[in-house]
């Protein structure tokens, strides 16, 4: 039989492509168009150009991970959420939006707008260097840390400023009529003269007692205000970095060697300072220039060595760096890669106190005395060996991660009717709680996940009380839960809560002669809006509401006041009720300078509309299509063929 198959090798290679290849056809291609098409499905379309699935996913990582290096500790569900994801594709959508006007429009960017641009950003002020030039290499090695190339870069930014132009001839030219404003401000700051009296529904609490029949008639007219929330009692358990790091040991041998190769990280950077008196010569400046400016330089550095203690002054008089020259040349305490390399090699081959020959840079030509020098120590092995043990330890357990969240997630699923062998597997500490479907108030960590508190409610948990799928809580962490007690969302028997069913009879019945009271006074005050007195007087606006309710100043501010006074009864749910009169109204109080700027503000807000509603536009002439909702479109994602690792 082997023999056979060794003589007829190249035949048997034949049969099994022949038996291999339709199962490919039929299967393999299948399962590879199914991934393609949801990546390449189209989820919205401008202008006839569409956006896929796969643009839609990496535009949202894209806000997720800036998302959460600003909030590391939030539940990564937040931003998963279809609010979250519809977010992202609006905001792919106008994108394309005003892309596509910008083309249409043939708007452009010269290079001088683009470079004022970018050296405006407040990422990059610290390249600028005293002169006003702009560190070219240092920006470059900021992109590349960041994985960026300045061309790619600068061509985003070109095309953010062409997009700003589309709306910016809009927000740019918007008026807003005086009177229109000045409205709008009336709304928010005008102010009425007002008396009122409440009508507290505690004023009456002493004068209402239900009967029984009446506690009964309440507790069945409200059954929401008395019932349960579902609720569960679970066991649970987390897997993380921490707890890995525990179980780490770290001999004193490995202590001592990574101490040993990372010396330069438990070094005090050394740091010099140093005056100096610069002579500006252009590094593309003619010959004859440059030896003029050196000759006045090798000067100045003889008068500098006559009189040392003088260098402050000579620097005052005669240094050309505008930046450093009031303070006699003084550039305070710098370390190594602050200064240009000319003038850092020279500065940190220097002691105390001397003064270096003239030094060329591309600045010009440089004397410069050292001053001081401190740091350059390193800090001896006990006292960072804690530190150094913590990151050994971080990192042996992030090693060690992948290999823990596998077996984690693959036996809380395969031996799903106990978290026990996952306990006894990684070491875990097993706790319990009560849960609701929603995190309580003051809830933190595990337990103020909703992700996972989701899954704890989940039909098949629920029912079969098996453990959860493993989900991601932060971070590096990763928990599951099972139901050990659930107790259903349920009504309260009477006799349970009879004493808070007869308080919220008494305040109901309170609040009715409250209202019934309010309302009398009220009728009266129309028949005769000066028969008799209110009792609180007030000067109120949206500004200054001195204490009023909001619904009781809406009423206020709405009120006609063509003719005064004018009269106002507000009922207040689970308070009571007002009367008021209204006798006058006044004009905003504020000074002509704050005036201005309200009016500014509001015209900025008046712009933002205005270029908000040109985007519409420009969306209706463009032909926006949204095809995907993103509920949908995130199941579509998720559905996506993947390597499985449970069975």
């Amino acid at each position: 039989m082997f023999e056979f198959v060794r003589t007829h090798t190249r035949l048997l290679q034949f049969l099994l492509l022949i038996l291999i290849l339709p199962s490919f056809v039929v299967f393999g291609i299948q399962g590879y168009s199914s991934f393609t098409e949801g990546a390449n499905a189209t989820v919205a379309k401008v202008d006839g150009q569409s956006i896929t699935q796969a643009e839609w996913d990496a535009s949202h990582q894209q806000q997720v991970q800036r998302a959460r290096q600003q909030m590391p500790d939030a539940d990564a569900k937040f931003f998963d959420s279809p609010a979250a994801r519809g977010e992202t594709l609006d905001a792919l959508v106008q994108e394309r939006v005003l892309a596509t006007a910008a083309q249409k429009l043939h708007l452009t960017v010269v290079p001088d707008a683009l470079a004022r641009r970018l050296q405006s950003l407040p990422e990059l002020a610290s390249l600028k260097r005293p002169d006003g030039s702009f560190d070219v290499d240092g920006y470059k090695a900021l992109l590349q840390a960041q994985g960026l190339t300045a061309p790619g870069f600068e061509a985003r930014l070109a095309q953010d400023l062409r997009q700003q132009q589309v709306q910016g001839g809009i927000t740019g030219s918007a008026l807003v009529p005086k009177a229109v404003a000045s409205q709008a401000l009336d709304a928010l700051l005008q102010r009425r003269e007002v008396r009122y009296t409440r009508f507290s529904a505690a004023d009456y609490l002493a004068k209402v007692n239900p009967s029984d029949a009446e506690i009964d008639a309440y507790y069945k007219a409200h059954p929401a205000e008395f019932s349960a929330p579902e609720q569960a009692l679970i066991e649970y358990v987390v897997l993380d970095i921490e707890l890995l790091k525990k179980g780490i040991s770290t001999p004193e041998d490995d202590l001592r060697k990574y101490y040993t190769e990372n010396a330069s990280r438990y070094a005090v950077a050394e740091e010099r300072r140093a005056r100096h008196i610069l002579i500006n010569a252009a590094k593309d400046a003619p010959a004859d220039v440059k030896q003029k400016a050196k000759a006045r330089a090798e000067a100045l550095l003889a008068e500098a060595r006559k009189n040392p203690a003088g260098f402050a002054e000579l620097a005052k008089k005669n240094s050309e760096d505008t930046g450093s020259a009031a303070q006699g040349g003084d550039l305070d305490f710098f370390s190594r890669g602050a200064m240009v390399k000319p003038f850092e090699d020279a500065a940190y081959a220097m002691k105390p106190g001397e003064i270096s020959p003239v030094v060329e840079s591309e600045f010009g030509f440089h004397i410069i005395q050292l001053e001081a020098v401190r740091g350059g120590d390193k800090k001896p092995f006990d006292a960072v060996r804690a530190s150094i043990e913590d990151d050994l330890r971080k990192q042996l357990a992030v090693k060690r991660w992948a290999e823990a969240a596998e077996q984690f997630t693959n036996t809380v699923y395969e031996q799903s009717d106990s978290l026990q062998p996952v306990v006894d597997k990684l070491k875990l500490d097993k706790r319990t709680a009560t849960v609701q479907r929603t995190p309580a108030a003051g809830a933190a960590g595990v337990l103020a996940s909703p992700k996972l508190l989701a899954a704890v409610f989940a039909n098949d948990v629920v029912k079969n009380k098996r453990n959860t799928d493993a989900v991601e809580v932060g971070p590096n962490q990763l928990a599951s839960a099972r139901i050990t007690q659930y107790q259903s969302a349920r009504t309260l028997p009477l006799a349970e809560v009879r004493d808070r069913v007869r308080q919220r009879a008494a305040q109901a019945q309170a609040e009715a002669l409250a209202r019934k009271d309010g309302e009398a006074r009220l009728a009266q005050l129309k028949a005769n809006a000066n028969s008799g007195e209110l009792a609180t007087a007030a000067t109120v606006s949206r500004a200054k509401p001195e204490g009023l309710p909001r619904e009781v100043l809406d009423a206020v501010l709405a009120a006609d006041t063509t003719q005064l006074p004018a009269t106002v009864g507000v009922a207040l749910p689970g308070q009571g009720y007002v009367a008021l009169r209204i006798s006058k109204v006044l004009a905003r109080e504020i000074t002509p300078d704050e005036d201005k700027a309200l009016q500014g503000q509001y015209g900025q807000a008046w712009a933002r509309a205005e270029a908000e509603a040109y985007y519409l536009a420009l969306k209706k002439r463009y032909k926006v299509e949204l095809l995907a909702q993103p509920a949908v479109a995130a199941d579509v994602a998720a559905s996506a063929p993947t390597t499985a690792v449970k069975p």
